[in-house]
């Protein structure tokens, strides 16, 4: 088993080092390529994955020969999975290194998982929780179908998620004024006398002041949803990723909008 805790230890520092990794100087980078490479990758992943679960699912045990191949060859699929994100260049588009960085970064917390679970069992049959390991390695190998392939399509995703984010606050807040129902209904109650005691000096009405609040509460909300649909329209018709400085300008309306969502939660009674 030591080989597996070896290769346990290899991807905790694999994950720490790709969230702050730089891409390389690829002044060849070909998209084309770079995505069916990364595609394989991940079917290796996952394979190689299925591989250990498969002979640590019951006895007898792999032989410390077989266990190090096993090891070896998951360790190479994921090493190179982070070598592809590593080649992804920054001028690809900054909201694209992230989404497929996320990705990858499932991927070997997924892996991580798995080798957790098999490395604290005492092998007798497959385990539900090796099954559910396993199943979350597919799922994060999986994913790369979903992944968008340029960074227009990776800031449409990213900003159709804020605009998610507002669509629901804004329904909630609607339903809650609508319903007049108790605006602290959320904060629960426990038998402990101090939690009951936290509760007990907050009103369970809407008060005059709250009402004057929600106005334009509702209102920002609703111009936060207008704005952000108008974006995603604009985007979708005359959004290009040609140039350096059109990938550049796409990066910049991620990050304007991502502030949106965070505002929304900071509002009062929201």
């Amino acid at each position: 088993m030591e080989p597996l805790q070896k290769l346990l230890d290899n991807l905790r520092a694999i994950l720490g080092k790709l969230r702050d990794g730089e891409s390389s100087e690829n002044n060849n980078f070909n998209p084309q390529s770079f995505w069916e490479t990364l595609e394989q990758a991940f079917k290796a992943t996952s394979q190689e994955a299925t591989k250990i679960s498969l002979a640590y699912s019951q006895p007898p045990l792999p032989s410390a020969e077989d266990c190090q191949k096993l090891s070896d060859g998951l360790l190479h699929a994921i090493l190179a999975t982070a070598t592809l994100y590593y080649s992804l260049r920054k001028e690809q588009g900054t909201t694209l290194r992230k989404t497929v960085r996320e990705a990858v970064a499932d991927v070997i917390e997924g892996t991580m998982q798995l080798l957790e679970v098999i490395l604290s069992s005492r092998i007798q049959s497959l385990s539900q929780a090796q099954l559910v390991s396993t199943g979350s390695v597919w799922e994060a190998c999986d994913q790369f179908a979903h992944i968008p392939k340029d960074n227009h399509a990776a800031v449409m995703l990213i900003i159709s998620g804020y605009l998610g984010v507002v669509k629901d606050a804004l329904e909630e807040m609607e339903q809650a004024v609508s319903g007049g129902e108790d605006p602290f209904s959320d904060i629960l109650e426990d038998d402990d006398d101090d939690e009951i005691g936290a509760r007990g000096n907050q009103d369970t009405y809407w008060s005059e002041a709250d009402h004057r609040l929600i106005a334009p509460c509702l209102g920002l909300m609703k111009a936060s949803k207008a704005c952000l649909k108008k974006v995603l329209g604009t985007m979708k018709a005359h959004g290009k990723v040609e140039t350096a400085e059109q990938v550049a300008q796409l990066d910049d309306l991620a990050d304007i909008t991502q502030e949106v969502s965070p505002r929304l939660q900071s509002y009062p009674l929201c």
